[in-house]
C-alpha cells in the first residue's frame, strides 16, 4: 500500500519532468550541437563552460541542456524565470554564487528581462562569478543587450522532427515507472503531434493526460481518444503559460506583417482559449499607433472604438468587432515613424538631461519672468503666411537634431513635403 502511495505521489510530477534526459545518450534531437564531436558537447566534455544563450522554439530542450551542463560540471545551479524575477532576485543569486566561488545561473525567457535587469548581470558574468545560460524563443540579437550578448556564445536549437517526438514517447513508456505498469498502444499519433505543436514538454504531458483519463486496462491511443481526453483550453491556449505569449506575439507580428489571414487565425486561437477580449483589443490599440501611426491615423480611431465596443458588449458578439478591426489593421499601410521618434527622443533626453528651454518659448505669468525676457522673442506662427515661422524650438545644445523621420507612404510623404518646405536646411529633410 505504501509503495502504491509513493507511486501515485510521483505522478504529481509532470511526465516531461520525470523523464527529462540526464545524459547525452538520452537526449533526443539537437544532434548538430549535442552529438558526439559537436560544438556544445565538446566544450562541456572538456570542462569549458562559457556563458551562453540557447535560442530556439518552445519545448526543444533548452532547459534540459542547461540542467545537463550543471550536472556534468558539478557547479551550483540556480534557475530564474524572467517572467516573475527581477533585479533583486538576480543580486541574491550573485551573492550566493560569490559564497560558493562560482555557479551556473539559468534564466528562462531571458528576452523578457528589461535592459536594467540584463545590465545587472554584466559584472558577475564579466568577473566569472556566474556562468550565464539564457533561454529564449526570440532572436537574441534584438532581445538581449549587446554588452551581455558579446559575453555569451549563442547556440541555435532546432525544432524537433516527427521521428524525434515519437522516439520521446517510446522512451517515456520504457523509462517511466508509472507508464510501465500500463499496457499502452499508440495506434494514431496525429492528434498528439498536432495539439502539442512540436513542443516535447507539451507532447509528453498531453500523452500522460490521455493515459490517466482512460479507464481501460489496455489503453489504445487514437486521434479520437486524444481529442476527447483533452481539455480544450489546455490544448489550444494557456493563458498563464508560454503559449499565451507565443500566440499574442504571432498575432501582433501577423498584423504588422500585413497578413489578415494569419492575424484572424491567431485571433480565433485566443477566442477559443478564452482570452480576455479587452487584452486583445488593448494590444490592437497599441499596434494602431506603434506600427501604423500616421500612415493611416484612422486606424487608431477604429482601434479605440473597438476597445470601447468590446468593453460594452463582451463575448460572443465582440468577436465580430475584433475580427473587423484585425482585418482593417492588417490591411492598413504601415509606419513606425512615430514610435521611433519617441524612442529617439527619450534616448536624447537620457543622454543630455534637463536642458534649458529657450527663453522665447518659456511661459511668463509674472512680472519677474517678463523682466527676465521669458517669452520676449516668441513669434506667433499664425501671424505669418502659411501659419509658419522659422523659429528655434529645441534647446541650444541639440539644435538641428532630427528626431522624426516620416515613413514611405502616401500620408507621411505629404508630411515629408511639408517638412522639406519648412525645415530642409535645419533638419535635412
Amino acid at each position: 500500500m505504501q509503495n502504491n502511495y509513493f507511486a501515485v505521489m510521483d505522478t504529481m510530477i509532470p511526465l516531461a519532468e520525470r523523464v527529462r534526459p540526464r545524459t547525452w545518450k538520452e537526449l533526443v534531437g539537437q544532434e548538430h550541437l549535442a552529438g558526439e564531436g559537436k560544438p556544445l558537447r565538446t566544450l562541456i566534455e572538456k570542462g569549458v563552460i562559457p556563458s551562453m544563450i540557447f535560442w530556439g522554439p518552445p519545448g526543444v530542450g533548452k532547459t534540459t541542456l542547461a540542467q545537463m551542463i550543471a550536472e556534468q560540471t558539478s557547479l551550483p545551479f540556480f534557475s530564474l524565470s524572467a517572467i516573475n524575477s527581477g533585479v533583486k532576485d538576480i543580486r541574491e543569486v550573485i551573492e550566493q554564487a560569490k559564497q560558493k566561488g562560482k555557479a551556473i545561473l539559468f534564466i528562462d525567457e531571458i528576452h523578457r528581462f528589461s535592459k536594467s535587469q540584463q545590465d545587472s548581470l554584466l559584472g558577475a558574468v564579466e568577473k566569472g562569478i556566474i556562468t550565464l545560460i539564457g533561454a529564449t524563443t526570440e532572436n537574441p540579437s534584438f532581445e538581449v543587450i549587446s554588452a551581455l550578448l558579446s559575453r555569451c556564445q549563442v547556440f541555435v536549437l532546432q525544432s524537433l522532427e516527427k521521428k524525434d517526438l515519437l522516439l520521446l514517447l517510446e522512451d517515456a513508456m520504457k523509462k517511466d515507472e508509472w507508464l510501465n505498469r500500463k499496457k499502452i498502444t499508440i495506434k494514431e499519433e496525429e492528434a498528439l503531434l498536432r495539439f502539442s505543436g512540436g513542443d516535447a514538454r507539451k507532447l509528453l504531458n498531453l500523452f500522460e493526460l490521455v493515459v490517466n483519463t482512460s479507464d481501460e486496462k489496455e489503453i489504445i491511443i487514437t486521434n479520437d481518444s486524444v481529442t476527447k481526453s483533452l481539455n480544450k483550453k489546455m490544448a489550444l491556449y494557456d493563458k498563464s503559460g508560454e503559449q499565451h505569449y507565443d500566440i499574442i506575439s504571432a498575432f501582433i507580428k501577423s498584423m504588422r506583417g500585413s497578413d489578415p489571414n494569419a492575424a484572424v487565425y491567431y485571433l480565433a486561437r485566443m477566442i477559443e482559449g478564452g482570452e480576455d477580449p479587452l487584452f486583445i483589443a488593448r494590444r490592437m490599440l497599441i499596434l494602431a499607433s506603434e506600427d501604423i501611426g500616421n500612415a493611416n491615423p484612422t486606424a487608431l480611431v477604429l482601434a479605440n472604438s473597438c476597445f470601447q465596443a468590446v468593453n460594452s458588449i463582451g463575448y460572443p458578439e465582440c468577436r465580430i468587432i475584433l475580427s473587423q478591426t484585425v482585418v482593417y489593421l492588417a490591411c492598413s499601410p504601415k509606419s513606425n515613424a512615430a514610435y521611433m521618434a519617441i524612442e529617439d527622443a527619450l534616448s536624447i533626453v537620457r543622454k543630455t538631461g534637463d536642458l534649458s528651454v529657450p527663453l522665447h518659448l518659456r511661459n511668463a505669468p509674472t512680472k519677474l519672468m517678463k523682466d527676465l525676457n521669458y517669452g520676449k522673442e516668441y513669434d506667433y506662427a499664425h501671424s505669418h503666411p502659411g501659419n509658419f515661422v522659422n523659429l528655434e524650438y529645441l534647446p541650444e545644445q541639440i539644435h538641428g537634431t532630427k528626431i522624426f523621420d516620416p515613413g514611405n507612404n502616401a500620408r507621411e510623404n505629404e508630411m515629408r513635403e511639408m517638412l522639406r518646405r519648412n525645415w530642409k536646411e535645419k533638419y535635412g529633410y
